[in-house]
């Protein structure tokens, strides 16, 4: 006689599974409520005129936060942190400083990832696949950082600080995929926050403290590839310059206090920001008085 559990078995009989089954209708009741209240907020997001993302963008950002992505240390980087800083920050970005880009860049840090011992949900080469998603072509596939979608020029990339000379590709075991290293990295993604992307009933993702992001972005605009009167490095230093503004104004210390952390990492971090800011009309004062 086959002792195997029938489908459906869920455990023995005992009195904490019979306490927890009582509880299922309540608990059901409670998520679907959530769910409305988080729906009306995002809509009165939406009629306030916050940015939010194409169907596209939205459909993938919730797949990986479902799958634990931002859960297990996941963190949103680049044009689309950059436009959750509205919410955060409460203000309204311009036409000219809303200029939008599908790709989604997510950095972590590998020593996160490796101390976590926990994994997402779905493996992210599977989860990227059912959208579409490629593996850029690399020498090694099995390193493959950067994913473009076939119907589109979208790119997915993962990144990780490098803390060693060398920039390459590194694992990232909790997210199950390789990273692209790279220098500052470690600077922007320290002490993320939470954000809301306003697709459907809102995507709960991590993002850079808004400080970091426009000092980073200083430092990077220095380093890009073309040199910095780049396209990439003109819009590093607009954003960066919208959010210092802003900054400046609203949140003095937490700027004052980003500032003097890049400048106390040293020569190369000094040079860097000393050469950017001085391609910003007025920000070398602006700094100077916080």
């Amino acid at each position: 006689m086959s002792t195997k559990p029938a489908a459906g078995h869920i455990g023995e009989d005992s009195e904490a599974l019979r306490q927890r089954l009582d509880r299922a209708p309540a608990l059901r009741e409670e998520s679907a409520a959530a769910r409305s209240n988080r729906t009306r907020l995002i809509r009165i997001l939406r009629a306030e005129g916050f940015l939010g993302v194409d169907a596209g963008t939205g459909g993938l950002l919730g797949a990986m936060a479902k799958a634990g992505v931002f859960r297990l240390g996941g963190t949103l980087v680049g044009t689309i942190a950059f436009r959750l800083y509205e919410g955060e920050l409460g203000v309204r970005y311009g036409l000219d400083q809303a200029a939008q880009t599908n790709d989604i860049d997510i950095a972590s840090f590998e020593r996160l990832s490796l101390a976590l011992g926990d994994v997402v949900e779905e493996t992210l080469p599977r989860l990227l696949a059912g959208f579409s998603f490629e593996p850029a072509p690399v020498l090694d596939q099995r390193r493959a950082w950067r994913w473009k979608q076939s119907r589109s020029e979208t790119l997915v990339e993962f990144l990780t600080p490098a803390f060693t000379e060398r920039e390459e590709p590194r694992p990232l075991p909790a997210l199950g995929v390789h990273a692209q290293s790279l220098h500052y990295l470690n600077y922007l993604i320290a002490e993320p926050i939470k954000a809301a992307v306003t697709y459907r009933s809102g995507v709960l993702v991590q993002i850079p403290r808004p400080e970091r992001f426009a000092i980073h972005k200083l430092i990077v605009s220095d380093r890009r590839q073309g040199g910095p009167n780049s396209l990439k490095a003109v819009k590093d230093r607009r954003q960066a310059a919208v959010l210092i503004d802003i900054l400046a104004r609203d949140r003095p210390d937490e700027l004052r206090e980003a500032y003097a952390d890049a400048l106390g990492r040293g020569a190369r971090w000094r040079e860097r920001l000393a050469a950017a800011i001085a391609r910003i009309d007025g920000l070398e004062k602006r700094l100077a008085a916080l």
